[in-house]
């Protein structure tokens, strides 16, 4: 009789709780005491094929300084490129950055909210590592930066894309994996000229109470960056912002040739030009000359 009235209490205490829960509130997520569920930043980092050493050190840099980074294997097509979203979605990021490298010595880089955008390309110039640099800071590895922008950002409503894009993914999030509780480098973005310098620093506190308390060492890499374009999806749809002063490294190179081309025809010509000179400057031959000869 015992089992039979404990199976009995427990069938009826599972209906009450199933009762209970019926009433009770859905909660889908855990939201954050603020009232917002936040967003997990992670930011998915791979290149072209062709790129050199200097431009995959780069990549090094930048997932050392980035610690919610997944870096990928070299992504095969060029005219593909939507299918980086497909590749973000499998492990789990919803940013990317792919650097296309041209002819090995031209680096562009994509940056890249997905699935639904926006996309900026970005041409790299001046580009030095840390290795290249040889600077005396030194930054503990995974710490989170402060990120300093230049008021310039907010001028502009391109701008301001770049901005919002740029903190989202190198702003480390609170809690990332592999990313350390501390806060000991700062990394500057400064427009002039149309382009965007970046700077990487380390915070220094001095012990020394006659000099300055803070003082910021540079760590590297430094790059800038000229914006090409603004795309309203993810690698595809409408172009929403275009640079009209930007001129590809290519168009340079070509100027250039033809520059040297052309100093080239110029000798030339004043060559034929002094020739026709002196042929026509010629004294008449004198028949005294030959006289005494």
């Amino acid at each position: 009789m015992s089992t039979i009235y404990k199976l009995k209490t427990n069938a009826s205490r599972a209906g009450d709780e199933e009762e209970e829960d019926a009433h009770a509130p859905v909660v889908t997520t855990r939201k954050h005491s603020e009232g917002f569920v936040p967003v997990k930043q992670k930011v998915l980092i791979l290149s072209s094929r062709g790129v050199t050493y200097r431009q995959r050190h780069l990549l090094t840099d930048l997932i050392n300084m980035m610690p919610h980074t997944k870096k990928d294997s070299k992504f095969e097509s060029k005219d593909r490129l939507y299918e980086l979203n497909e590749l973000a979605d499998l492990y789990n990021c919803n940013n990317i950055y792919f650097f296309e490298s041209r002819r090995r010595e031209d680096l562009y880089l994509h940056i890249a909210r997905a699935p639904n955008g926006p996309t900026v390309k970005f041409h790299i110039e001046n580009l030095h590592t840390m290795d290249e640099l040889n600077m005396t800071g030194n930054a503990l590895k995974g710490s989170r930066p402060i990120l300093s922008f230049d008021k310039t950002f907010d001028s502009a409503p391109h701008l301001k894309i770049v901005k919002e894009l740029l903190q989202q993914t190198l702003g480390i999030p609170k809690g990332a994996r592999r990313s350390k509780p501390f806060i000991d480098r700062v990394c500057t973005l400064t427009v002039a000229d149309n382009k965007i310098w970046f700077r990487n620093y380390e915070i220094r506190q001095n012990e020394d109470s006659e000099k300055d308390p803070v003082t910021l060492f540079e760590i590297g890499p430094r790059f800038v960056m000229t914006i090409i374009n603004i795309i309203e999806g993810s690698f595809g749809g409408p172009v929403i912002f275009k640079n009209d002063t930007f001129v590809s490294a290519t168009m340079a190179r070509a100027a250039l040739r033809k520059q040297t081309a052309q100093r080239y025809v110029n000798r030339q010509e004043n060559k034929l030009e002094h020739a026709v000179r002196v042929k026509q400057n010629e004294y008449p031959e004198d028949p005294l000359e030959k006289v005494f000869a």
